[in-house]
């Protein structure tokens, strides 16, 4: 352990910040993934391990459509809607085959997909990296604050993040729609009894998280390399912030991945020995300490 270059760096602004601001980056990348991830777990009850592959396709059609148009704001409206669409495809055909299954069925389908679609991305974009590369408008010199150097494609996606944040929480506890998802994830057979058409609210929920995991994928494109299988890590690390923020709250989620994001920030200066494990043993102190989740609610 290095306590005392923690705590060196916690003294010290430019170090803290620089460091806040890594953990900020890392954590708004892990809620648009996890936000998806919690809702599709929550509302259709399907544990979707190729939700890292959704995060991945969205990289990968940014790559493209940035190649073609050169414009990065049509490209991540494009890519989202892009996944979000295929995930509507998957969820139509496929996903909705194992609503109730025994979970091992839902384990073996979307791990199918994730080995499906790590080689359809080889066939397609091969195998070598990518990279996207910054944005014209974000290629300028960076904001400076306390002495820290913040690049400012960095604070677009704390703000994107944010906004994405503030939207999920208007939508859900604000709109009709929103508000009967919400009734789903706690009881849908009540739901399917008012008369709700609950096939199309499973299509409608598992098209926008998987939305959500392209506009992941999008954001995290450019600065980071785009390749086959580099959802994996992504979904692994989402689980754990659904866990830690609880099952279905998308507020849970945000928190749970700032959390998460702090810990690896962090936990590189003060514990780089086992920095890895540190995501683990923070849901493993949330697990014995409230079992739902930070967020999460306990079910009658």
């Amino acid at each position: 352990m290095e306590l005392g270059a923690l705590l060196e760096c916690l003294s010290n602004p430019s170090c803290l910040l620089t460091h806040v601001t890594n953990a900020l980056v890392l954590a708004m990348v892990l809620f648009l993934v996890a936000s998806g991830l919690s809702l599709i777990l929550g509302v259709l009850g399907v544990l979707n391990f190729a939700h890292g592959s959704l995060y991945m396709l969205g990289a990968y059609f940014t790559y493209t459509i940035m190649t073609m148009t050169g414009n990065f704001g049509v490209s991540a409206i494009l890519a989202s809607i892009g996944v979000g669409i295929l995930g509507v495809g998957v969820e139509r055909v496929f996903i909705r085959r194992v609503y109730g299954a025994p979970l091992l069925f839902q384990l073996l389908l979307t791990y199918g997909f994730i080995l499906v679609l790590d080689d359809a991305v080889k066939l397609i974009w091969g195998y070598k990296y990518h990279s996207i590369g910054l944005p014209e408008t974000f290629r300028r010199p960076p904001w400076t604050i306390a002495g820290t150097f913040i690049p400012s494609y960095y604070v677009l996606t704390i703000v994107v993040g944010a906004f994405v944040a503030v939207a999920l929480w208007l939508f859900l506890s604000r709109t009709r729609l929103g508000k009967i998802i919400v009734a789903a994830a706690h009881d849908v057979e009540m739901v399917s009894a008012l008369g709700i058409n609950v096939p199309l609210l499973f299509t409608i929920v598992f098209g926008i998280g998987a939305a959500l995991a392209g506009l992941g994928g999008v954001m995290a494109g450019p600065v980071r390399s785009v390749f086959p299988g580099m959802g994996f890590s992504v979904v692994v690390d989402s689980f754990i912030v659904v866990v830690i923020g609880g099952l279905g709250s998308v507020g849970g989620a945000f928190f749970g991945a700032l959390l998460l994001g702090l810990s690896q920030s962090l936990g590189a200066v003060g514990f780089p020995s086992f920095e890895e494990s540190l995501p683990f043993i923070l849901m493993a102190l949330v697990l014995i300490v409230r079992p739902q989740g930070i967020m999460g609610k306990v079910e009658g």
